[in-house]
């Protein structure tokens, strides 16, 4: 379906948890070499850090972030303001991931967190303030019992795990302070362990659910509340 939106994914990341490991350097420097030895890589600097170590990339505007970092009982994958493409951050979760696990020992990914942030612009309000106060809550004075002007309009909505559904959403839309046109949404998405030794595709597969939920599912709720107010 159309929704007539233009949503710009502002942000990516994927946590990955697994049993508590020594996060040797030596052996995630051996993982940046290999990396480069099949060309192109994906980061180009290492960094030890205090609890492993991190790959990364030199920012390329003000703010952004190009990283995977690795440490006792975690792996997490950063992207915020790149041109990566959702398509890409998955399938370079995936690859680095199987690659990361074999070279440390990791037999099993005991839980997996993607986090996704997108922009939106109403099509019927030109301030998003006005279409979550307006459009979504219709509120028209009860706001002015605060005796101010809220600056921030928001929704939560939190969908557990069932017995059809192992994953679990936790959304969010609000007013984006950075740009009133824009509407913010937010997807943090769970998913349940995973054996290494039968392939990290499911990985790439739930980054690919966490967008889809934000892109199809949740701009068409927002599509319900976006339609012109009669004067």
């Amino acid at each position: 379906m159309d929704l007539h939106y233009a949503p710009r994914t502002i942000a990516l990341q994927s946590e990955l948890l697994h049993p508590l490991i020594e996060p040797d350097p030596n052996r995630l420097q051996r993982l940046h070499n290999q990396l480069f030895e099949q060309g192109h890589p994906a980061y180009t600097d290492f960094a030890v850090l205090q609890d492993g170590a991190a790959l990364s990339n030199p920012a390329a505007r003000p703010g952004a972030i190009s990283s995977v970092s690795f440490a006792s009982d975690r792996m997490v994958f950063r992207e915020e303001l790149s041109a990566m493409t959702v398509e890409e951050f998955a399938q370079r979760v995936r690859r680095i991931s199987q690659t990361a696990c074999e070279l440390l020992g990791i037999q099993v990914l005991t839980a997996h967190q993607v986090t996704l942030r997108m922009l939106a612009n109403p099509r019927c309000f030109r301030d998003s303030r006005e279409y979550m106060k307006e459009g979504m809550f219709s509120f028209s004075d009860e706001v002015e019992d605060f005796g101010r002007a809220p600056q921030l309009y928001g929704l939560r909505l939190v969908f557990p795990p069932n017995e059809t559904q192992p994953n679990a959403h936790a959304l969010r839309i609000e007013s984006f302070h950075g740009d009133p046109r824009s509407l913010f949404l937010e997807n943090q998405a769970s998913f349940p362990p995973v054996l290494v030794a039968r392939g990290l595709e499911p990985l790439e597969q739930h980054v690919l659910e966490t967008y889809e939920f934000l892109t199809s599912r949740s701009l068409q709720f927002v599509s319900r509340f976006d339609v012109r107010l009669e004067a």
